[in-house]
């Protein structure tokens, strides 16, 4: 596929930034492995550590002071944007970033490709319905500055913006699991944010990284593409199952409310509570999609001894 004079399938120069997080970095593995130039922002020397041996060139930086590496970057044919601390400065901290950024990109000669990170909290609880690229967002309050940076990036002129919406992410001993992990190693019972019932759309870190490199080699300028790999799964099934696996005492989960996991760890943790069912049936359609990770409740019960 050639856009704007770039050829997607040959190999081609990446900035991957939140390369060493838990979806970055298998996002910078896989993008390596396809036979792609990564390079990627390291705040630390173990970032920088960590991003060599998944086989990129780090660039010592943070998200939050962009106009201090910026100038240091080589010509980009690509962008990934997977970086985000959930603290209350997160959106002050995208803005920074998209306010150098974006003028940097536009001056590229090869019209960059801008990968952008967006999510399932911004389609608010949606029941029995299940959301699509065409679902109008309803956020969650405290992500709700996103969307006009998700605007902002569309209507850049000069760059090629896609959007990823990612579902729940997760690995069996991670990611959104880990917090159940930690109750069930430290507590008599797993909390559940507002009941067993609530769903979650899922996907497996693995599987998500290949959407991203589906999206930057396939993916159509301007489009969005949400990484549902599993529409909605009931929580409940999910806290069993990792009682089972550690041997929790108490096999009936603990419920609380959004209120309770908010003020513990901060206004956004309260998406915990949202009842979701999110479609990847774009992704799988127009980009050929595979995601192989559909058993959440077998990869629990599989869990190693840590």
């Amino acid at each position: 596929m050639i856009v704007a004079g770039v050829d997607w399938g040959s190999r081609v120069r990446v900035l991957v930034l939140g390369g060493t997080g838990s979806i970055g970095a298998p996002v910078l593995r896989e993008i390596v492995r396809r036979g792609h130039e990564v390079v990627a922002l390291a705040r630390s020397d173990g970032s920088a550590k960590k991003i060599a041996e998944l086989g990129a060139v780090p660039i010592g930086g943070d998200i939050g002071t962009p106009e201090q590496w910026i100038g240091a970057l080589p010509t980009l044919e690509a962008v990934i944007q997977v970086a985000c601390d959930f603290d209350s400065a997160m959106c002050e901290v995208e803005r920074r970033l998209l306010d150098a950024l974006l003028p940097y990109l536009v001056a590229e000669p090869n019209k960059p490709r801008f990968i952008y990170t967006g999510g399932c909290w911004l389609f608010g609880a949606t029941g029995d319905d299940v959301a699509t690229e065409e679902t109008p967002f309803r956020p969650l309050p405290a992500f709700a500055w996103m969307v006009p940076h998700l605007q902002r990036v569309l209507d850049t002129y000069g760059i090629d913006p896609i959007i990823i919406h990612p579902a729940m992410v997760y690995e069996p001993s991670g990611g959104i699991f880990r917090r159940f992990i930690d109750d069930a190693k430290g507590r008599d019972a797993i909390r559940i944010v507002g009941g067993e019932g609530v769903r979650w759309p899922l996907v497996h870190r693995e599987d998500l990284a290949n959407l991203y490199v589906l999206v930057l080699e396939r993916g159509i300028p301007r489009a969005s593409y949400i990484g549902a790999a599993i529409d909605g799964f009931q929580v409940g099934r999910i806290v069993r199952a990792v009682a089972r696996r550690f041997g929790v005492r108490n096999r009936e989960p603990q419920i609380i409310s959004a209120d309770a996991i908010a003020a513990e760890l901060g206004p956004w943790a309260a998406g915990y509570a949202l009842d979701q069912q999110l479609s990847g049936e774009k992704a799988r359609r127009d980009l050929g999609w595979k995601p192989e990770h559909l058993d959440p409740e077998s990869e629990i019960a599989s869990i190693t001894a840590q």
